[in-house]
C-alpha cells in the first residue's frame, strides 16, 4: 500500500465522525433525488404502457343526443384515425351498508363486449356477456370499497326506475386511472364508482336506440388536435355538444401529471439544497484539514511528491467520502421509491405498477455528488498543491486580537474575559464565522421547508371548506329545476337552509388564450357558498359581470377592470363580452362566477338552477338521503364531510410521507453542520484549550470558550434559517402550483418553533459530545506541537 494510502486511511479515522455527518448529509440529497426519479420513472412507464395496451383515446366529446347516422362524417375529419360512440349516464345507487345515496357513472359497452377506445382491463371476474342484461362491470377501488365480487347486487336508479344490477366483473380503465367525480376535486370511492355495462341496456333504459351522448377519438400521429376539436365541434354542435377536449382536460390524466409534474420538482429542489450544504461542509472540512496539516505537505513535497500526487491525494478524501455518501443514499433512496411506488398503486389504478430503477438517475446522483464534492473543495485542494516546502514549515501568521467593536461598545467590567476571546476569535474569521452560520441556518431552513406543507394543507381545508364552502350537501339535477323544484327541495325535513346555482359549460377567452371552465351562476348574497379573497374576505356578488378565481385570471393574464369572451357550450350557444368585476381566491380549480340572475338573461331562460347548496341538521340526515333517492331527477349527492376525508386520505397522506422524510434530513443535516463546526473548531483550537487548561482556567470556563461560540453561531442562524425556509416555501408553492389545486404559502409560529428546537437539540447534542471530548485533552500531548 502506498504511503500516501495510509495517510489517507488515518486521517479518515480520525476524523470518522465528521465524516460519517457529511456521509450522511450527502446520502440525504442523493436519497431524495433517487426517490423521486425512480418513483416518477415507475409511475410514467406504468401509465405509457396503461395508455398504450389499452388504447387510451386522445379526444372526448359529450353531447345530449346524437344520432350515430353522423359517425361517417365524423371519421373523414382528417387526423382521426379511430372513433368510438358510447351512452354516459350519471345516476344514484342504493348501496344497502350506506344511509346516502353513491353516485354511479354508467358507460356502454359494445355489443362485441370489448371496446375499441379506453379498453377494460378485467382484473377479477370476467366481461359482461352480449345478450345477458342487467350485468355490469365495477370500478376496482368502488368495489373495494364497498367489498363487492363478483356475483354481488347493486341497485340503481336508472331514468326513474329502479334496476338491480348484477356485478361479473372488477375492472381497470385508463380513462379512470383515478377516479374523480366531475364538479369534485377529490376522489371519494365509496360514494363515486364507473359501471360497464351493455350498450342494449342502456339504450332500452334511456330510449338512446340510434344514439349516442358520448364520443371518443383517437388521432393519427402528426395531426393536430385543435382542427381536430373545432371540426368535431361544428359536426356536433346542432346535437347540444358541449365542445370537445383533448388528454390535457381530461380529469384523470390531469391529476396523474400534475403528480408526475411535482415528482420532477421534487427531484431538482431537494438535492440542490442537501448538496449545497455538503459541498459547504466538505470544503471547511478540507480546508481546515489542510491548514493543520501544512508541516505535513511541507514533508512530503521535501521527500519528492509531487503537486499532482499531494493534490490527488486530498481529493481522493473528498470523492470517498463524496463517493460513500453517495452509495448510502442510492440504497435508502431505493427502498423509499419502493414504499412511495407502493403508495402511488393505492391512489392511481393501474394493471401492474411496479417499482422501476432509474439507472440514469443513479449515474446523475454519482455526477452530481462527484462535482459538488470537487468544486466544493477545488479551492482548498488548489492551496495545498501551491504550497511551498519552505512556507509550510513556517507557522501561519498569528491573527490579530486587537479590541472589536463590541468590546468598545460594551464596558469591559460587562463583558467576562471568556466573552471576550470568542468575540474576538468570530471577528478574526469573519468568512468562517459566516458560513458556519449559513450551515445552520440552511438546516432551519429545510425543517420550515418540511413542515410548511402540513400547515398549508391544513389552512387550504380550513379557508376552502370550512370559512368558504359552508354548506352540508351539494344536489345536482339531470336537467335544470323550476322554482317550484328548488321550494319543494328547500322543504324537505332536515334542510335548514338552501342556496340555488346555475352551471353552464363555457369557453373563456382573453386575448389569444383560452380555458374550458365551468361558469357558476349563484345568488347576489350567498351564505353557505361563500366567496373570499386572500385576506379572508367576503367578496360581494356584482350584479354584472364576471368573477374570476386568482389561477384562472393568471392563466388568462386578465386583470380586474378588463373584458373577456364567454363562449357558452349548451343550449342556444351565445357569446358574450363581459368585464371582470372581482378576483377571488381558491386553491382547487379554475373557476368563473357570475351573478345567477345576470347568467338567466344571458341564456334568455327562466329562474332554473342546475343544482343548490344545503344546510342540514344532521340528527335528520339519514331520512334527508331517503327523500333525495325518492326525486327522479337528482344526479348527484356530494357529502361535504367526505369530500374532506378523502382529502386526508389522499393529498394528506403524500404530503405527510414527504413531511417526514424531509424532517428526517433537516434534523441530519442540523446534525451533520452543528457537529462539524464544533468538531472542526475544537481541532483548530486544542491548542488554545490547552493553554488555558494549564494556566488555570476551569474545565467550565474552557469548555465556554468553545460552546460559547457555537452556541453564537445557533442564536444567530435560526432567524435566518427561518427566512431562507420561507423562501425556499414559496419556491416550492410555485413549483407545486396546478390547474387541480394550489399550496398556500402559509407557514405557522409551531413550524418555526420546531426548525429552531431541532436546531437547538442537535446543537445541545454536538455540544455533548464536544464536552466530553475536552474533558479527555491530553494537555501534554497538544503542547508538544512546535509553534
Amino acid at each position: 500500500m502506498l504511503k500516501l494510502d495510509q495517510k489517507l486511511i488515518r486521517d479518515l479515522y480520525h476524523m470518522k465522525g465528521q465524516v460519517l455527518a457529511i456521509m450522511v448529509v450527502i446520502a440525504a440529497g442523493v436519497a431524495t433525488f433517487v426517490m423521486s426519479m425512480c418513483a416518477y420513472h415507475s409511475l410514467q412507464q406504468s401509465k405509457e404502457a396503461f395508455y398504450r395496451d389499452y388504447r387510451f383515446a386522445d379526444l372526448f366529446s359529450q353531447t345530449r343526443r346524437s344520432p350515430t347516422a353522423i359517425v361517417p362524417r365524423i371519421k373523414e375529419i382528417d387526423g382521426v384515425a379511430a372513433v368510438e360512440t358510447r351512452l354516459v349516464f350519471d345516476v344514484l345507487l342504493d348501496v344497502p351498508e350506506m344511509s346516502e345515496p353513491a353516485t354511479a357513472r354508467l358507460i356502454s359497452v359494445p355489443d362485441s363486449g370489448e371496446s375499441l377506445l379506453n379498453k377494460v382491463y378485467i382484473s377479477r371476474g370476467r366481461m359482461i356477456e352480449p345478450l345477458r342484461t342487467g350485468e355490469v362491470v365495477v370500478s376496482e377501488v368502488f368495489a373495494d370499497a364497498h367489498g363487492f365480487v363478483a356475483g354481488d347486487q347493486v341497485r340503481a336508479i336508472i331514468n326513474g326506475k329502479r334496476q338491480t344490477l348484477k356485478i361479473v366483473g372488477v375492472a381497470l380503465s385508463p380513462e379512470y386511472v383515478m377516479q374523480i367525480q366531475p364538479g369534485s376535486i377529490m376522489p371519494d370511492h365509496k360514494r363515486f364508482g364507473i359501471f360497464w355495462m351493455n350498450e342494449r341496456d342502456l339504450e332500452a333504459a334511456f330510449d338512446m336506440s340510434g344514439a349516442f351522448n358520448g364520443i371518443t377519438l383517437k388521432l393519427a400521429y402528426g395531426s393536430h388536435p385543435d382542427q381536430v376539436i373545432d371540426h368535431l365541434d361544428r359536426l356536433l354542435e346542432p346535437y347540444g355538444s358541449v365542445g370537445g377536449y383533448g388528454r390535457s382536460e381530461q380529469l384523470s390524466h390531469q391529476y396523474l401529471s400534475d403528480e408526475l409534474k411535482q415528482l420532477r420538482s421534487t427531484a431538482i429542489m431537494a438535492p440542490v439544497i442537501f448538496l449545497s450544504v455538503a459541498s459547504f461542509l466538505l470544503n471547511i472540512v478540507v480546508s481546515r484539514i489542510i491548514s493543520q496539516q501544512r508541516e505535513q505537505i511541507a514533508a512530503l513535497k521535501a521527500f519528492g511528491y509531487t503537486d499532482y500526487e499531494v493534490g490527488l491525494h486530498y481529493l481522493n478524501l473528498v470523492l470517498i467520502i463524496s463517493l460513500s455518501g453517495t452509495i448510502m443514499g442510492t440504497g435508502f433512496g431505493l427502498w423509499m421509491a419502493s414504499g412511495m411506488t407502493s403508495m402511488y398503486g393505492e391512489f392511481y389504478k393501474f394493471p401492474t405498477l411496479s417499482f422501476r430503477i432509474d439507472g440514469m438517475a443513479i449515474a446523475v446522483s454519482f455526477l452530481l455528488t462527484t462535482a459538488a464534492a470537487c468544486l466544493g473543495t477545488w479551492i482548498s485542494v488548489g492551496r495545498a498543491i501551491r504550497l511551498a516546502p519552505a512556507e509550510a514549515m513556517r507557522p501561519e501568521p498569528p491573527p490579530s486580537f486587537k479590541p472589536t467593536m463590541v468590546e468598545r461598545l460594551i464596558p469591559r467590567e460587562r463583558l467576562p474575559a471568556e466573552m471576550r476571546m470568542i468575540v474576538r476569535n468570530i471577528a478574526r474569521k469573519p468568512f468562517k464565522a459566516s458560513l458556519s452560520v449559513l450551515g445552520i441556518a440552511m438546516a432551519a431552513a429545510v425543517m420550515v421547508l418540511g413542515n410548511f406543507s402540513l400547515d398549508a394543507m391544513n389552512y387550504m381545508m380550513d379557508f376552502q371548506f370550512r370559512k368558504a364552502q359552508r354548506q352540508d350537501l351539494t344536489v345536482t339535477f339531470f336537467e335544470p329545476a323550476t322554482a317550484s323544484v328548488m321550494y319543494e327541495l328547500s322543504q324537505l325535513d332536515g334542510v335548514l337552509a338552501s342556496e340555488t346555482m346555475r352551471s353552464v359549460a363555457t369557453r373563456i377567452h382573453f386575448q389569444n388564450r383560452s380555458r374550458r371552465i365551468g361558469l357558476l351562476g349563484i345568488e347576489p348574497n350567498p351564505q353557505l357558498y361563500r366567496l373570499l379573497d386572500k385576506q379572508e374576505r367576503v367578496v360581494p356578488v356584482p350584479e354584472f359581470g364576471i368573477m374570476l378565481n386568482t389561477k384562472l385570471a393568471s392563466l388568462l393574464d386578465v386583470e380586474r377592470g378588463e373584458f373577456v369572451t364567454i363562449e357558452v357550450l349548451e343550449e342556444k350557444r351565445p357569446t358574450l363580452i363581459v368585464e371582470v368585476t372581482a378576483l377571488v381566491e381558491e386553491y382547487a380549480g379554475l373557476n368563473a362566477y357570475m351573478n345567477k340572475q345576470q347568467m338567466h338573461a344571458m341564456l334568455k331562460e327562466s329562474s332554473v338552477a342546475s343544482g343548490a347548496f344545503l344546510k342540514v341538521d344532521t340528527n335528520r340526515i339519514d331520512e334527508l338521503f331517503h327523500q333525495l333517492e325518492l326525486r327522479p331527477g337528482v344526479a348527484s349527492v356530494t357529502i361535504k364531510d367526505a369530500v374532506l376525508d378523502s382529502f386526508r386520505d389522499t393529498v394528506a397522506e403524500n404530503i405527510l410521507m414527504m413531511r417526514s422524510f424531509i424532517i428526517f434530513f433537516a434534523a441530519v443535516i442540523a446534525i451533520g453542520v452543528v457537529y462539524n463546526s464544533a468538531r472542526i473548531t475544537l481541532s483548530e483550537r486544542s491548542r488554545d484549550l490547552a493553554t488555558m487548561r494549564v494556566v488555570g482556567f476551569t474545565r467550565r470556563e474552557v469548555s465556554m470558550m468553545l460552546l460559547g461560540e457555537i452556541t453564537l453561531f445557533t442564536l444567530a442562524a435560526i432567524p435566518l434559517g427561518c427566512l431562507i425556509g420561507y423562501g425556499l416555501a414559496a419556491l416550492m408553492a410555485s413549483g407545486l402550483d396546478t390547474d387541480n389545486y394550489r399550496i398556500p404559502l402559509v407557514i405557522s409560529g409551531n413550524t418555526y418553533a420546531l426548525a429552531a428546537g431541532v436546531v437547538i437539540v442537535a446543537t445541545f447534542l454536538s455540544a455533548l459530545v464536544v464536552q466530553r471530548r475536552i474533558a479527555r485533552l491530553d494537555l501534554v500531548g497538544v503542547l508538544k506541537t512546535r509553534d
